[in-house]
């Protein structure tokens, strides 16, 4: 009897080292999620330059005057390059990971007069944010974010932002930017770092901003399989052509 209840022991720790190696191995290794985003996406994205329509890779593109030579004041609006998601701590039977979502399906636009932007802001519809897992984006645009009645997320700026220079293409600019925030129909003011770069005549923007689930209404996206803190990040790459 004695040796069966230690074969039945060692059995179980067995099974819980091979559960939570299997874990690992999923959350760390072949299901890792995507890095968050960063200034170098925000270099990279607006690396591409090749002629809209055009299906020769190895046509050259027309790369617009810099900033120096033609300014950059008038009306930006967002384009397909551009990347908005969120990101959560999770933690799958206890191994330490992150929920990613993403769409590159945002609307929105800027406008600059000289070295400010006098007013802009983007948008996106909440199915259209999609992460490496259904069950997931089930949960997301249901129960989380109620996209059936609240099916846009949203952010305005609501004061002029002066980045004091235009920058040379290619260089970065760091400034704090301050606008309203609507998710899950709830509005609130946020101030965060927002980095700038005008590159091949297109401009780009970088930032991220710390989302407090209780302060918009949204419950907590744990459940039974997965625990989440009580807060999680929206970040974003956006890149805007003259519209």
């Amino acid at each position: 009897m004695k040796k069966l209840v230690v074969r039945l022991a060692v059995l179980a720790v067995v099974l819980v080292a091979v559960v939570y190696g299997g874990i690992l191995l999923w959350t760390k290794v072949i299901n890792k999620p995507e890095d968050e985003l960063s200034t170098d996406d925000l270099s990279a994205a607006l690396v591409d330059t090749t002629v809209a329509g055009s299906t020769d890779a190895t046509q050259p593109s027309t790369i617009p005057p810099t900033p120096d030579s033609l300014g950059v004041t008038g009306v930006w609006v967002a384009t397909s390059e551009s990347t908005l998601g969120y990101r959560v701590k999770e933690v799958l039977g206890g191994v330490d990971t992150e929920g990613v979502g993403r769409t590159s399906a945002v609307d929105g636009s800027i406008t600059i007069d000289g070295t400010v932007v006098t007013e802009g802001g983007f948008s996106v519809e909440v199915g259209s944010i999609k992460s490496d897992s259904s069950r997931r984006d089930g949960q997301f645009t249901g129960r989380i974010m109620d996209a059936a009645n609240f099916p846009t997320a949203a952010f305005v700026i609501t004061q002029p932002i002066d980045f004091g220079e235009i920058p040379a293409d290619g260089r970065q600019i760091t400034v704090e930017a301050t606008g309203d925030l609507t998710l899950r129909g709830a509005t609130r003011t946020v101030t965060f770092p927002l980095t700038a770069e005008y590159s091949k005549g297109r401009v780009g923007v970088f930032g991220n901003i710390p989302i407090v689930f209780a302060d918009y209404g949204i419950p907590n996206p744990s459940n039974q399989f997965v625990t989440t803190g009580d807060d999680g990040l929206l970040e974003f790459v956006l890149v805007f052509e003259r519209g």
